[in-house]
């Protein structure tokens, strides 16, 4: 005996709304590209590779790659910005963000690279978290560069309270400018100490616009994404966010610089020192 039409037509129709629901859930935007200097790109899940503008939105599982002249900003629907270094690859693996009821949860992998990420509301509760091949970091109301090479994954506290977990066991680094090292999932993580002020600016600047870079908007020279929200060291002249997109859910170009970084002759970084050589350090 056949089942009933109703009961195939309600079938499908169940399938496909749970299909076009899971569409959706990939492609939810979860923030917008702030600032970019070329070359970087983002994949989409599912769709291909492009050149990463200023005032694309991102998606959930979007990767994002710069090449060894770009640099990018991201701003979260939290408030959370992520400057990411060149030669470097990340993938949004989750964002749930409710501001209704101000919870949800993040997760960011860095594959290679460098980035600096500035915790928003998400980061207030705890439920913030970039994850290596060496550790996964939670960053609880703070600021925090961390670094995956050749070494393993390097952590500097900006500020707040970062907590390192792989197989070994936990470790929490609580005041600004002390680090550790993570060199692989399985290798007890190592205590830094503080990192010298030298090393501390140089991932700064590699996180940010190098002068005469405009932050992917013409007319403007000498922007310095990643500069805004670091603390001590920002600038006066930072401002608020949340901002409104245009009618076209895009965002105007001058109003993304504005709202995301500083721009002008006097807020250029100077030329970084060379990277710092790494020595590690028992606990």
């Amino acid at each position: 005996m056949r089942p009933p039409r109703r009961f195939i037509v309600a079938l499908i129709a169940t399938f496909l709304g749970a299909l076009f629901a899971a569409a959706s859930a990939s492609a939810q935007q979860v923030g917008t590209a702030t600032a970019v200097n070329p070359l970087s790109e983002s994949t989409p899940p599912g769709g291909a590779t492009a050149p990463l503008v200023v005032g694309a939105h991102i998606v959930h599982k979007e990767q994002v790659h710069t090449t060894p002249a770009g640099t990018v900003q991201l701003l979260f629907t939290d408030k959370s910005t992520m400057s990411i270094a060149p030669n470097t690859d990340i993938v949004i693996d989750e964002y749930v963000y409710d501001p209704n009821a101000n919870n949800g949860h993040m997760l960011v992998s860095l594959t290679k690279g460098a980035l600096r990420f500035v915790g928003g509301q998400l980061s207030h509760q705890g439920a913030a978290t970039i994850t290596t091949s060496a550790a996964n970091i939670g960053i609880r109301g703070g600021t925090v560069t961390v670094i995956q090479g050749q070494n393993g994954t390097k952590v500097i506290n900006v500020s707040g309270i970062i907590k390192i977990v792989n197989g070994t066991g936990t470790f929490l680094l609580t005041r600004s400018d002390f680090g550790a090292l993570i060199q692989g999932w399985n290798t007890p993580i190592q205590d830094l100490g503080r990192i010298p002020t030298a090393e501390v600016a140089f991932y700064q600047a590699h996180t940010s616009s190098t002068p005469g870079q405009n932050g992917g908007v013409p007319g403007f020279t000498g922007a310095n994404i990643g500069h805004c929200g670091v603390g001590s060291v920002q600038g006066t002249n930072c401002p608020q966010v949340p901002w409104m997109p245009s009618d076209g859910g895009q965002l105007d170009a001058t109003q993304i610089l504005g709202n995301a970084t500083n721009f002008g002759p006097s807020q250029n970084n100077p030329p970084p020192p060379p990277p710092p050589r790494i020595i590690t350090r028992g606990r």
